[in-house]
């Protein structure tokens, strides 16, 4: 029993190990994107899927001890992966197709041994049922899910921190070897085990029982996906406006694991009622707050909340699945089911929604799905369970409706892909005591840049890129003279207003679409004077593929929000941004952020680099803070220049932060109290 015990639980932490350490790893090829998580996790459940499905054809159509030499040659060509280490080679040109990329790139990686790590779980259940009869398999079950918990708690809490990329991958890469000898004793030792159906216990009448009828099969299909929708709904929530990085992803996926460890783990922890009335509450609760826009950017709410959420809606899937789990014979089909609807899940997030919604609706979806199918389980109960039920579900339909009518209120133009959700925005307002009509572009929920649209005013600088900004006031320092400016960042375009005929432009944006939306609902493009270049892909590893620029101003303007691009503010960026620098160019990083506080990660940097720094703070008439840039260079030339340092505020070092480079960087640090 303890080396059952011991094999499944190293290889459920070695399986969930790896999802935010691969993922972390290639996250900067393809933008810093959330993109990278859902495709990763799609990967994951598949490849779950495939190790399920071969562990029900396996112990269902191969006799023993057939099947045993089998898996111990697969384990054996599994090792040809390691060390796990994702190659150059795949690193994106910026036209291909990101999801697909990634996925050819993990199963490349790391397909065969996810694979086999996959498989144990129910495989050696299935071994475990016929060499201990009687005893319940369902609790190694929870036990992989616990130790599936424990390897993603501990990775940004205690790996990440700790260890490079490089180094996490060869600790891996042991543990991995590790697993296969496990594993590979198991397999050796089960290859005499007799047939479930022939094992005579008392048991034997339950191992007779029928097949599970469609209906019931479709039930699993349709609570396990449920499931899935909404954990990966709920991890979009949380990580477009924040971040994309290891613990925003793992904290969801760890509270949806450790609801099957309570619902499987056979002390009966579910109980229906009192979950079902925790349910009403929370589905109403969640569908409050996505709807009311004024709810959006608290934070510490929102987190709360939809952690929250995501437990009692899993445990309400996840319960019901437990309660509806047929016997040891049909175990691998349960488990084959119960991926597979996870799989569904994971690609109506990740692949299906977004070509087919125009935002994020995927969560306010689910939920109006979840409160139906809580409503069909309960028909046929008291008149006032139904008649509750009934009114979540019309609650929650209500929602949706009211989020979709605000989603689109004064939106005439709106697009979505695998990078995000882009609304053009038309709007009236006042300006100098006149009506005028203005256009803006927002991503996710933040604004990007927009535009006056009568005459007089469309050529001026808006947003964060007035005159008075950091990054305008390093542009009109060379007022008279030739330059040339990279931006990071293409948004509207709003920069190229200072674009004078002699001036070259180059915009890099890793969307296709912005640069579409760009030059068809604004005119900063086709109106400047200037030479204007576009370059689709991610910048910085176009940058690092181009010769060098020769920029007297580059603006790095990708951290405002969103999923922010943590690859563009490293050590290592710096310095490959500094090679297409002219002796006298100026680096503007734009660090207006709601949430996060990155002026002394970049001061960190200056000082490894030499650079000189300067944070240039720009507000409005109310006081607030409307745009924030740090401005970075080789000499004083500009940043000494008096209207600079009239702007100018200082910035407080934190000597006990460690540098972020491309291996390491801390988010936690950085959020704003």
């Amino acid at each position: 029993m303890p080396l059952y015990a011991a094999t499944i639980f190293l290889s459920a932490f070695l399986l969930f190990l790896v999802q935010p350490l691969l993922a972390k790893q290639i996250l900067p090829w393809f933008g810093g994107t959330a993109v990278v998580w859902t495709t990763c996790m799609v990967f994951f459940q598949f490849v779950l899927l495939l190790g399920y499905a071969y562990s029900h054809w396996i112990t269902t159509r191969v006799a023993q001890p057939k099947q045993n030499w089998v898996h111990l040659a697969i384990l054996a060509a599994s090792l040809a992966f390691m060390p796990m280490m994702p190659d150059a080679m795949w690193k994106p040109d910026g036209t291909e197709n990101p999801v697909v990329r990634i996925l050819a790139l993990l199963f490349a990686t790391v397909g065969l041994p996810y694979f086999m790590l996959s498989s144990t779980s129910p495989l050696l259940q299935a071994w475990f049922a016929r060499a201990y009869p009687g005893t319940s398999p369902y609790r190694l079950f929870a036990l992989s899910n616990f130790a599936s918990m424990l390897a993603l708690l501990g990775y940004p809490l205690l790996i990440e921190p700790r260890f490079d990329n490089p180094d996490q991958s060869k600790v891996w890469s042991i543990g991995y070897a590790g697993f296969v000898v496990l594993c590979a004793v198991l397999t050796w030792k089960a290859r005499s085990l007799a047939p479930l159906a022939h094992t005579p216990t008392e048991e034997a009448p339950a191992m007779q029982e029928p097949r599970p009828t469609a209906g019931r099969i479709a039930l699993w299909l349709t609570l396990s996906a449920m499931g899935s929708v909404v954990l990966l709904g709920v991890s979009n929530h949380l990580t477009q406006n924040v971040s994309s990085i290891p613990l925003l992803w793992v904290v969801p996926l760890a509270i949806y694991l450790l609801t099957f460890i309570l619902c499987f783990e056979g002390r009966d922890w579910y109980k229906r009622d009192a979950y079902l009335g925790f349910l009403v509450w929370i589905l109403c609760v969640m569908a409050w707050f996505l709807a009311d826009k004024s709810l959006q950017f608290e934070l510490l709410w929102q987190i709360a909340v939809f952690t929250v959420g995501l437990f009692f809606v899993c445990m309400f899937c996840h319960g019901e699945l437990a309660r509806l789990r047929p016997g040891p014979r049909h175990l691998t089909l349960f488990y084959l089911m119960v991926s597979l609807g996870g799989v569904v899940g994971g690609v109506l997030v990740g692949i299906v929604a977004p070509v087919t919604l125009p935002g994020f609706l995927e969560l306010e979806i689910a939920l109006v799905i979840v409160a139906h199918l809580a409503l069909a389980l309960n028909l046929g109960r008291a008149v006032p369970i139904v008649a509750m039920f009934a009114l979540v579900a019309v609650f929650t339909t209500g929602a949706l409706v009211y989020r979709v009518h605000t989603f689109m209120q004064d939106t005439i133009h709106i697009e979505r892909n695998y990078y995000g959700v882009l609304r053009v925005k038309e709007t009236t307002s006042r300006l100098e005591d006149e009506e005028a009509r203005y256009r803006s572009l927002v991503h996710g929920a933040i604004l990007h840049g927009e535009q006056w649209l009568n005459e007089k005013y469309r050529r001026s600088a808006t947003t964060y890129y007035r005159g008075g900004s950091g990054i305008g006031m390093a542009i009109l320092a060379h007022e008279g003279l030739p330059i040339k400016v990279g931006v990071i960042g293409l948004g509207t375009g709003t920069l190229a207003v200072y674009g004078d005929a002699d001036d070259v432009y180059r915009f890099y944006d890793i969307n296709p679409a912005v640069e579409r939306i760009a030059n068809t609902y604004f005119t900063y493009l086709k109106d400047s004077k200037a030479k204007i270049e576009f370059v689709l892909g991610d910048a910085r590893l176009q940058l690092e593929r181009e010769a060098p620029q020769q920029f007297d101003v580059l603006a790095v303007d990708a951290f405002t929000g969103d999923s922010i691009p943590t690859h563009l503010i490293t050590d290592e960026a710096v310095a490959a941004f500094l090679r297409h620098m002219k002796p006298d160019g100026v680096i503007a990083y734009h660090v207006s952020n709601r949430f996060l506080d990155l002026k002394p990660v970049l001061l960190a940097i200056a000082e490894k680099q030499g650079l000189e720094y300067a944070y240039v703070d720009q507000r409005s008439n109310d006081g607030d803070t409307t745009s924030d840039w740090v401005l970075l260079s080789r000499t004083k030339k500009i940043i000494l220049r008096p209207e600079i340092v009239a702007s100018t505020e200082p910035v407080a070092p934190q000597p006990g932060w460690r540098l972020w480079t491309d291996a390491y960087n801390n988010l936690l640090q950085v959020f704003k109290h």
